[in-house]
């Protein structure tokens, strides 16, 4: 019997061009076209460097042999253009391999220069358990108005089926794309497959299968897309087709059988796991005492679990060493809780064991992560709701936790969980569900400094940053497994990069890694040589010092895509400057104090005696904002900038001015 598996190939959403990738390894090179040799540009993309003139991709799921064939055509138009020489093919390792890669320039004037066929392999992403590789190779002799075309096959691991999407959108303009796909039909075991789009090119008609059970679709004139900062996932916004395999699921049509059905299947299996009163009774005996108040109860279970071994976030062992180790799978919460290790989403279920084992009313969900895409339940996408939290009513109030998430503090998700779309499960099929976005507050960076202006306009002294909650859990996720002397170097380049000038910043403490709750401290001595500025005979230095993040934000008038911040957050800064003898504060900017509610900003300078307190203040209380509300949040960074730059001036003193 042919084993098969589910799985969502998060490679596939690929771009397409771009970054080169491309292919048809099953058709061949298409005639040599005189129009297209003397084309210098396209009407319908003006100023592009170039643009793709044909593109084919051809699919074929049969699980034995599955694989996908590729080809692209491309025309350079420019200078800019000749980049595209450069291709680079993205897979998994793993589950795919780049094979017959075939490729060839045809010069301005139609000879041929034909590709050596030396094809490179590096490494582009290494995560849990998955590893990005990409083969590239580069076109001879690409000249403007040269065509290139290529095209490869992606061979795909057998006796495994894997979900597959056609990626309309390129960063080049696109005249002509046709897709097709040969969907699975199964002998032994019945899986159905749907299909689900978003933003067609105009005049687009939708995928169709054909008499011989072959998916077609054509598209024309499909714009580029354009990449900007702080933009919603590109999966989210490029033009697309998604397709979807299940087993056994009968309600394609009709979202509300669709999703009570898979809400039933995935409660069962959450049910059978963690279905083990008695020995997560027994558990909770030994975790917290009766007179605990159920908060503190609370707090100690998710501490316990997330002191268990968490076997997603370690290195990826060998097939040896794991046999070496005779790691099984656990079947349930008790053989996780007694071994001792368990994967992220093993221990998020053994703390709802735990949780409702100690009395409290607690709900398994399932949510869809919104670092790849947007969840919409109209588009039945199961394999969506991908990560796993407990909902736990705690003094009346609906409280979500994911302790299988390494360093998620207490009472909240990881970023790509909150505020997002989800299924509470029950016996009934589940109720849809929205997780909690955090306030800006909880997530804060907070540069505490005491500084010293020297006579020669140096600027030293203590400096204190602090992470919390979001911003802490990000730092300690991206060092988990760095040694203590890359964890410094870190640290130390990160300051500095706030400050965004030539400086000096010694880590003088060693904050904790390991905890999840208690904050990211780093204690720095910190110098920046040249602070001040001359004008005549007075200094002029800058009313606010952490500032490098918001430089250059939002500059551009005109914006394409909506503004998407990954969480809301906050900066707060307090800084007092101590001013050799005898100076003087000439004059200090006005205070700031823009509220938006969403988003605000505060600045205020006050002189003292001999010293200066700078404090400010930067709010991002929003996640998503609308394209058409660019205006306003461009407006409000000017702003910031502005304040940001505003100068405080020094009169310095008499022993100063006669050096």
């Amino acid at each position: 019997m042919v084993r098969l598996r589910i799985a969502k190939l998060l490679l596939l959403a690929l771009s397409c061009v771009a970054t080169g990738r491309a292919a048809f390894a099953g058709i061949g090179f298409q005639p040599v076209s005189e129009d297209e040799l003397k084309m210098t540009s396209e009407p319908q993309a003006p100023g592009a460097p170039a643009v793709i003139l044909y593109r084919q991709l051809d699919r074929d799921d049969n699980s034995k042999t599955s694989h996908e064939d590729e080809y692209f055509r491309i025309k350079i138009l420019s200078e800019e253009g000749r980049k595209q020489a450069d291709i680079e093919i993205p897979f998994l390792k793993g589950e795919q391999n780049v094979i017959q890669v075939k490729a060839r320039t045809i010069r301005p004037d139609g000879t041929i220069a034909d590709f050596d066929g030396r094809v490179f392999e590096k490494e582009l992403v290494r995560g849990r358990n998955i590893k990005y590789l990409a083969k590239t190779f580069t076109f001879p002799d690409v000249q403007v108005g040269s065509i290139i075309e290529y095209s490869y096959t992606i061979d795909l691991a057998e006796h495994f089926l894997f979900d597959s999407n056609w990626v309309l959108s390129s960063d080049l303009f696109t005249r002509k794309a046709q897709f097709t796909l040969k969907p699975y039909k199964g002998s032994y075991v019945a899986y159905s497959w749907r299909c689900s789009w978003n933003s067609l090119p105009a005049g687009t008609n939708p995928p169709k299968e054909g008499p011989d059970h072959i998916v077609r679709m054509e598209a024309a004139n499909i714009p580029a897309f354009q990449t900007e900062d702080y933009m919603p996932p590109e999966n989210e916004l490029r033009s697309r087709v998604d397709f979807t395999y299940e087993e056994g699921y009968t309600g394609w049509k009709d979202q509300a059988v669709y999703w009570k059905e898979l809400g039933k299947k995935r409660n069962s299996l959450l049910e059978n796991f963690v279905g083990k009163r008695n020995a997560m009774e027994q558990a909770v005996s030994q975790i917290f005492s009766p007179s605990d108040t159920p908060e503190l109860k609370l707090r100690k279970i998710y501490d316990r679990v997330q002191q268990i071994r968490n076997t997603s976030y370690e290195l990826r062992k060998t097939e040896q060493e794991e046999k070496r180790d005779k790691e099984k799978p656990a079947e349930n919460v008790e053989d996780v809780w007694k071994r001792g290790y368990g994967d992220g989403q093993q221990l998020t279920w053994l703390f709802l064991g735990l949780a409702r084992a100690a009395g409290f009313e607690s709900y398994g969900c399932w949510v869809s992560t919104r670092e790849r895409y947007f969840f919409s339940p109209v588009r039945m996408q199961g394999n969506k709701l991908n990560a796993n939290v407990v909902l736990v009513k705690l003094n009346g109030k609906d409280v979500y936790f994911d302790p299988g998430a390494a360093f998620t503090p207490f009472g909240m998700l990881t970023w790509s969980e909150t505020g997002v779309t989800g299924l509470r499960l029950d016996r009934d099929g589940g109720t849809w569900i929205t997780t909690t976005l955090p306030e800006a507050s909880e997530s804060q960076i907070r540069h505490s400094a005491t500084l010293q202006l020297t006579e020669i306009g140096d600027l030293e002294g203590k400096l204190t940053t602090t992470y919390t909650g979001l911003e802490a859990m990000s730092h300690r996720l991206q060092l988990r497994h760095s040694d203590d002397a890359a964890r410094k170097r870190y640290l130390e380049e990160h300051a500095i990069s706030q400050i965004g000038v030539a400086g000096e910043a010694e880590l003088t403490n060693k904050p904790d890694w390991t905890s999840s709750d208690t904050p990211l401290v780093a204690e720095f001595n910190l110098k920046l040589p040249g602070w001040v500025s001359n004008a005549g005979r007075r200094i002029i230095i800058p009313a606010a010092i952490f500032t490098a993040g918001e430089k250059g934000m939002f500059e551009h008038a005109n914006r394409v895509q909506a503004i998407y911040f990954e969480y809301p957050h906050q900066k707060a800064d307090e800084v007092t400057i101590a001013l050799p003898p005898g100076w003087q504060v000439t004059s200090v900017p006005a205070a700031q104090n823009q509220d938006g509610k969403a988003i605000a900003y505060s600045l205020k300078v006050e002189p003292g005696t001999g010293t200066l307190r700078l404090t400010r203040k930067l709010t991002i209380d929003v996640m998503l904002v609308a394209q058409k509300n660019y205006p306003v949040l461009r407006t409000f960074y000017q702003i910031v900038r502005t304040g940001d730059g505003e100068q405080i001036v020094l009169q310095p003193g008499e022993i100063h001015e006669s050096n």
